[in-house]
């Protein structure tokens, strides 16, 4: 990325329109262990042989639904760790819920599709820590094991095993530690649960040993040995978790609005944040809401480790981040990855899959990538057919060897508007190839100026006041915002990357944190949520339990006069490192820089575009006691824009 910087003459703000030179990435040649086994071709239908007489049937490149789902088989297998992380003296063991055809008692053997999930056994009703700080410093929720937990199952099928089981797949649900059935004890994706997901592909090698209720030895001998990990969210971090382990037999991950590091969900720049819709959560918590085995309280004290580790107080970076930052992995891949993430998902943020994604590419990794127009919405609800095509050929392609051409194509998919869907070779988007442009951002309000001294904006903190409030009439003064407005713009433009926002600013007060948004201001029709329409969408056989049907979901737009594009936070005492808060000086200037959320968004003409720079973000982040001021020196303020070519 070359940011080229131009100071216009009188412009109170500049912009650089920054070129961001990612040159298109070739496919990632397989290496020796995600090599996929050669079979069938694209062009014609054909048997995949197998050990006896049943067979797999693959036509157009996909394997069929040839094998009965209504006859399918299912067994219940606790699988051993290497781990005890509840501390009783014997390896916790992973409940695992196995749905495979008939025809693999009768010698056919399958590759596994394995779908780890903490969700099986439930959720419980947890409270959420305060986010308004009126001790100093931030506090807990108390919390106390529950008790007289009775472990049931309430997981509710997505489509793997109606859709997979048939086309001659196994499809393995599998309960993180310390929840449902498992032993063990939840920490949001800690070395346990990683181990604990490693195990269920060793048993699929035979390299572990699986247990029925009975306490019999259980062997998967119907398996290849090769595997698959997919889901959605949490189900999409434990793919990447164990991926990074380097472990030998799973083949490809699917990943669905995956985290690739959890101090990105829960922080920002060393700010205390929330995921959307969830304020006053942290890491801890989601261990806690998912703590339903039997005995709960045996993890009392994992869970008050999770609470010391995560370090809600400063927001640094520190070892229990660290090891749950699975960028860390990627060198260690053996697998493909396919990822997809919603552009407008406050939940897992666009952060998660832009650092992955140039993780794998900076490692080789045989890719491709979805991003859809919803929020943390799964791609099946956005594109139905067309997604189960598409990882069906994947899953085909490398766990079966069947050469459908999915590599081949472009390694992006792109929904430009709902329903609007495009190709591109890489992502971000490249950069305009001649020159850049500039653009100048004018203050709201007029500028204090005192002789001698740099021209300051000052503004209020109000943190009860949601964003969505105060970007509101950008044309007027506001005592708790500064606001910097473009003129409207000529014509359209497209930013497809990272933005980023430098300020020299002083604070005095109680809050360190500040909010930086950019604001795509004019009216237009834009995506509210993706919405239930009633329609049923039948895709794969059903049984009474398991259908395979799924209500229809649609785009809501609605016409709105302004969208935040993106947003970011910085706390100020981590101004020179992650890792480490030092104090803010009252009335002190000090540059800082900081990231905005990535975005792929097109600027229409006449529209103008908004930088909003903000104390609290009252629905992401803590909020300190109103009344810190905060001072913003006009001139030395930019931001850098990712200008794409079209």
């Amino acid at each position: 990325m070359r940011p080229v910087r131009l100071v216009l003459p009188g412009a109170l703000v500049s912009v650089a329109l920054v070129t961001a030179a990612f040159a298109p990435g070739a496919s990632a040649a397989p290496t020796r262990d995600n090599e996929p086994t050669r079979a069938a071709s694209s062009t014609s239908e054909s048997a995949i042989p197998s050990v006896g007489k049943p067979q797999r049937v693959v036509k157009d490149g996909m394997t069929q639904p040839v094998f009965s789902f209504a006859e399918s088989i299912k067994e219940t297998v606790f699988i051993e760790t290497k781990v005890d992380s509840d501390n009783d003296g014997k390896s916790d063991r992973v409940a695992a819920y196995v749905h495979r055809p008939k025809e693999t008692n009768e010698g056919l053997k399958v590759a596994t599709i394995v779908e780890g999930s903490p969700y099986p056994g439930g959720m419980l009703d947890v409270p959420y820590h305060p986010v308004d700080v009126t001790t100093g410093q931030p506090t807990l929720a108390p919390w106390t094991p529950p008790a007289d937990i009775e472990p049931s199952i309430h997981y509710e099928p997505i489509y793997y095993d109606n859709y997979f089981v048939p086309r001659g797949y196994a499809v393995v649900v599998a309960n993180t530690l310390g929840t449902g059935e498992s032993d063990g004890c939840p920490t949001a994706v800690g070395p346990n649960e990683t181990a604990g997901m490693v195990a269920v592909i060793d048993w699929l090698a035979g390299r572990a040993n699986a247990y029925g209720k009975d306490g019999k030895k259980i062997r998967a001998l119907w398996s290849t040995g090769a595997v698959a990990m997919a889901g959605k969210s949490y189900d999409g971090t434990l793919p990447l978790a164990a991926a990074g382990t380097g472990v030998k037999g799973l083949k490809t991950v699917v990943s669905v609005s995956g985290l690739s590091s959890w101090y990105d969900y829960y922080r920002a720049n060393g700010a205390v944040t929330s995921p959307d819709g969830f304020v006053g959560e942290d890491a801890d918590l989601h261990a806690k809401f998912v703590l339903t085995r039997r005995h709960a309280e045996v993890c009392a004290s994992a869970m008050r480790e999770l609470e010391r580790g995560m370090d809600r107080t400063s927001g640094d970076y520190n070892s229990f981040w660290d090891e749950r930052n699975f960028l860390h992995g990627v060198p260690n891949f053996n697998v493909s990855v396919l990822m997809t993430a919603g552009l407008n998902d406050w939940n897992v943020k666009p952060q998660q899959f832009s650092q992955l994604w140039a993780a794998l590419k900076a490692n080789n990794i045989p890719r491709k990538l979805w991003l859809h127009q919803g929020a943390h919405d799964d791609p099946v609800d956005v594109r139905r057919q067309v997604w189960l095509d598409t990882v069906n050929k994947w899953f085909d392609y490398w766990l079966y060897g069947v050469q459908n051409g999915i590599m081949k194509q472009p390694k992006v998919d792109l929904e430009t508007a709902p329903g609007t869907w495009t190709t591109q070779s890489d992502w971000p988007a490249a950069a305009p190839k001649k020159g850049t442009k500039s653009l100048t951002f004018a203050p709201s309000r007029a500028v204090e100026a005192k002789r001698g001294r740099a021209p300051t904006l000052w503004f209020d903190d109000a943190p009860a006041r949601p964003a969505a409030d105060l970007i509101q009439s950008p044309e007027e003064a506001d005592p708790n915002r500064i606001l910097y407005l473009t003129p409207p713009l000529p014509q359209s433009f497209r930013l497809s990357g990272t933005p980023r926002v430098s300020v020299k600013a002083a604070m005095k007060g109680k809050s360190p944190y500040l909010t930086a948004l950019l604001v795509d201001y004019g009216i237009d029709d834009r995506v509210q949520k993706l919405a239930k329409t009633g329609a049923t969408w039948c895709f794969a056989e059903s049984l009474p339990d398991n259908p395979g049907c799924r209500t229809t979901k649609e785009y809501v737009t609605a016409a709105t006069p302004f969208k935040i594009v993106s947003r970011g936070w910085i706390d100020v005492r981590n101004r020179s490192s992650l890792k480490k808060s030092e104090p803010i000086k009252p009335g002190t200037m000090y540059p800082l820089s900081w990231n905005l959320q990535p975005v792929d968004y097109v600027i229409k003409p006449n529209h103008r575009l908004g930088v909003v720079l903000l104390a609290t973000d009252h629905d992401y982040t803590l909020r300190y006691p109103a009344g810190t001021k905060v001072g913003v020196e006009i001139t030395a303020s930019s931001v850098q824009l990712p200008i794409a070519a079209s």
